[in-house]
């Protein structure tokens, strides 16, 4: 019979055994990561309940938090039972998650090193499947005035004019730059495009007297500083 192969819905559970109940009970740092999500999207399907959906939705994402954060809402919605809504409480959810990381990383302002400009602006690369370009728009004493987005491409390269960051940055009476974008590939190795660009920008910085510190290439785990490498 139909109800015998229906799995029990999460009302019919031991209320400890219940994702909001068990949070409640237990605290958050209890329930596992299908758990959470499954409080997230509130309800399963006819044959699931919502944590079962959770466990396949982690489940063909290798139980990866990071590539399940890399999802599109459109992509989320090709699992039964997830529609518009629950994909989009999904999504903003991880997006908080990465806004707190990245509100902790802002604490440090002042650029001393390749590491410190990349602490500041490696949350804007995260989870990210495409190609973006960012500044650092530093003044005389080396802190960080503003983050700026510059532009976004496709898996493989984004388009850099070279007026545009000049343009935000005399806008914003910026002493120097730091550059960035990055390898959604996780490939940490400079092309010659990426050297190209950075020497044609860090001549024009000269001309106009904002110089160029350094191109940070990042990936979600690294990156590679083309000012330490000498490939400036």
């Amino acid at each position: 019979m139909d109800n015998y192969e229906q799995k029990l819905s999460i009302k019919a559970w031991a209320e400890a055994d219940r994702p909001r109940e068990k949070l409640l009970l237990q605290g958050r740092r209890q329930l596992t990561d299908a758990e959470l999500i499954a409080i997230l999207i509130g309800s399963g399907n006819r044959i699931e309940t919502a944590v079962d959906l959770s466990k396949r939705i982690l489940g063909f994402y290798q139980n990866d938090l990071t590539k399940v954060a890399k999802l599109s809402v459109k992509e989320l919605s090709k699992f039964k039972g997830i529609g518009e809504a629950k994909a989009l409480a999904i999504v903003a959810a991880l997006e908080l998650g990465r806004r707190r990381k990245e509100t902790e990383m802002q604490r440090r302002q002042k650029i001393d090193s390749s590491r410190d400009a990349y602490l500041i602006l490696k949350a804007e690369f995260e989870d990210l499947p495409h190609e973006e370009f960012w500044v650092l728009l530093l003044n005389r004493a080396n802190f960080v005035m503003s983050k700026q987005f510059i532009s976004k491409g496709g898996q493989s390269g984004t388009v850099v004019d070279p007026k545009i960051i000049f343009k935000i940055a005399i806008e914003n009476n910026a002493a120097s730059i730091v550059l960035a974008h990055n390898h959604p590939s996780g490939n940490l190795k400079a092309s010659s495009a990426d050297i190209s660009i950075t020497k044609k920008l860090v001549q024009s910085g000269l001309l106009l007297e904002i110089p160029i510190y350094d191109h940070l290439i990042i990936t979600d785990h690294s990156y590679l500083s083309l000012a330490d490498e000498g490939l400036m």
